[in-house]
């Protein structure tokens, strides 16, 4: 089949007069892993949810494989992995056990299933505890079994929202490892998270949406390099004197409360030049990341 994992034309979600997700459009390419970014509220979720088939379309269109997820639910759903961001596994079976009962909704002949739980309790790393009842099992293992779940029907697109949420550094790294592999095979990757790092690590391209709508579109690196430059310079504890010398360098910077951020592609010529006049001033130099784009873009006000 040589469509695009995702092709979204107009895509809008409505809730009342709530407007959730407002005419967005965007496609994914074979293999690739795409992260959807955003602030509580922006639509990441309700844009996942429609995509999974999961939440009516008010209007647009949203196509997996060339296939209308409107007209076509069922036929969209046995290509998709779908690996959501609460725990509901079933408390009632053991680690294998979920993995076999849910193998039934894809038709899967029985010894073909026991074939494919193990090797995906092997792949997440899960084989010791694959008689162990659920409440046994830690977040990370959890998590982690969620996924292989999501991998049963072999899916050619793998729909991850926020998979590493509450999870160790240990774990959301093994995690991070397993979706390299994923995308090694070819499985295309659709994920939303609130970790910069972990987007910047696994994708090819993030979009950043806010108020329902797509804001940027591109290459992580690409992103920051375009929106913030090479590195960060933070001062605090900015007396009115410094404050004013800033301003008059006509150097792009962004004030929350005491502390300047000065975002430039030479951190090191503004270092140069703050020492110079003001050898006291508290300041530090360090790379630009994707978490800089995110709080210039959607502002650094909390989301409920």
């Amino acid at each position: 089949m040589s469509a695009l994992p995702i092709q979204v034309t107009d895509l809008t979600k409505r809730y009342g007069s709530m407007l959730a997700v407002d005419a967005i459009r965007f496609e994914m390419s074979q293999g690739e892993c795409l992260g959807l970014l955003g602030p509580n509220g922006a639509g990441k979720t309700t844009t996942v949810r429609m995509i999974a088939c999961f939440t009516p379309i008010t209007s647009g269109c949203a196509r997996v494989f060339g296939l209308d997820v409107a007209s076509k639910p069922r036929e969209v759903k046995a290509f998709l992995g779908i690996c959501p961001q609460e725990d509901n596994l079933d408390p009632d079976f053991s680690v294998r056990r979920n993995l076999l009962v849910f193998a039934r909704y894809y038709d899967i002949p029985r010894a073909e299933a026991r074939r494919r739980a193990d090797e995906l309790l092997a792949f997440v790393q899960l084989t010791d505890r694959a008689d162990a009842l659920i409440p046994e099992l830690s977040g990370g293992m959890k998590r982690r079994l969620i996924l292989a779940r999501a991998l049963i029907n072999e899916p050619r697109l793998l729909l991850l929202d926020e998979p590493t949420t509450g999870l160790d550094p240990q774990a959301r790294h093994l995690l991070w490892n397993r979706v390299r592999q994923l995308k090694g095979q070819g499985v295309s990757v659709l994920l939303t998270t609130h970790y910069m790092e972990e987007a910047a690590q696994l994708c090819d391209r993030v979009i950043l949406m806010d108020g329902g709508r797509i804001l940027l579109d591109g290459p992580p690196a690409r992103l920051v390099a375009q929106e913030v430059g090479r590195e960060v310079v933070e001062i605090w504890n900015v007396a009115d004197e410094v404050r004013r010398f800033v301003a008059e360098n006509a150097w792009r910077t962004e004030q929350v409360e005491d502390r300047i951020y000065v975002y430039a592609d030479s951190g090191g010529a503004v270092t140069a030049r703050l020492t110079e006049h003001f050898p006291g001033q508290e300041h530090l130099m360090r790379h630009a990341t994707l978490e800089d784009v995110f709080l210039l873009r959607t502002g650094r006000t909390l989301r409920e």
